[in-house]
């Protein structure tokens, strides 16, 4: 296997060739809603693929019947494929592309559905699926990994959740010296934030990518809590506390706050962002707050267009728009 610390992710920020985006159809994740989970991603879509001056977007279907729904959601130019995969989170079960500046890889972890409660036919076959049609080697690392379990900044410092990838649900017995190793070698991850818990009721087990974002070297954005009644205030506090200890700056952003859905405070996060070549795509949840993340995030990304997409939906699956997609950057 080649893996040398000079293989690394670039931040999201860095052009992309393209973007591979989960495309609901299984009635099961979407008792109810399925059709909503469908528009939101296929607006997600076209807002990053912005009538082509953004990037090649390929939704990827479950079936050609879910394939001919996105065809007829979507405008043109999204490309539609099919893989009969078993979630939509490519975020979590598709590979991690990594480079060095002259040449990509893909790196492919261990799956075992979010601690083993959501486990799916399909999913362990995402990463060799799509590192194929990138034309990419896959390197195949056998300990469990999430994509949304981590976020970077491209130069080897990175963020994650001790509720996380120190829940024994995934790797069990090791520890933390263990995973730090591991991301060093796999990903040329050398500094490593550790926060506490991520947000609440989240079904990934406390994922980063909901909590903390890296939006420039060393800047971490950060969400301040809708007032009291937040069910995360405690959780974003921490982490900021942790975040300035390490040395980093913050940008703090706004939260949804308190969100309701079925009877169930539900894991609603503005920090789901996807950053694009040409658009940031902010989740929205008819929220007081949406207005104000999406002006706040955009104020990060100057030459690209900040787009409010309604998520809520998607949410119902319990992710948004980062969680469904996976990024192939350019060399």
């Amino acid at each position: 296997m080649t893996s040398t610390h000079s293989f690394r992710p670039l931040p999201e920020w860095a052009p992309h060739d393209a973007v591979w985006i989960g495309f609901p159809g299984d009635p099961e994740e979407w008792p109810t809603g399925l059709s909503d989970a469908q528009a939101n991603v296929a607006a997600f879509a076209d807002a990053v693929h912005a009538d082509g001056a953004g990037e090649r977007v390929e939704l990827i279907a479950r079936s050609e019947a879910d394939a001919e729904i996105a065809r007829s959601l979507t405008g043109s130019g999204i490309d539609i494929s099919v893989i009969p995969f078993g979630d939509i989170w490519l975020r979590d079960t598709g590979p991690i592309i990594v480079s060095n500046g002259t040449s990509r890889r893909a790196r492919g972890f261990g799956f075992n559905g979010w601690g083993g409660k959501y486990v799916m036919s399909g999913d362990e076959l995402v990463p060799a699926a799509l590192a194929e049609r990138a034309g990419l080697p896959i390197d195949e690392n056998e300990w469990i990994l999430e994509g949304g379990a981590i976020d970077g900044d491209g130069t080897g410092l990175a963020v994650t959740t001790a509720e996380c990838l120190l829940n024994p649900n995934r790797n069990a017995g090791v520890l933390q010296q263990d995973i730090e190793r591991w991301l060093e070698t796999d990903l040329g991850i050398d500094r490593l934030l550790w926060l506490g818990h991520g947000l609440h009721n989240d079904h990934t087990d406390g994922h980063v990518d909901n909590l903390a974002r890296f939006v420039a070297p060393g800047l971490l954005a950060i969400p301040e809590p809708a007032g009291s009644s937040d069910p995360n205030r405690d959780v974003y506090a921490d982490a900021a506390r942790r975040a300035r200890a390490f040395g980093l700056d913050i940008a703090p952003l706004p939260s949804p706050g308190k969100f309701v859905q079925d009877g169930e405070i539900v894991p609603a996060s503005y920090m789901n962002f996807y950053i694009g070549n040409a658009a940031v795509v902010v989740p929205t949840y008819g929220r007081p707050n949406d207005d104000a993340a999406i002006r706040a995030i955009g104020a990060l990304f100057p030459g690209r267009q900040a787009i409010g997409v309604d998520a809520t939906g998607i949410i119902r699956g319990g992710g948004s728009f980062h969680c469904c997609s996976q990024q192939l950057p350019a060399l």
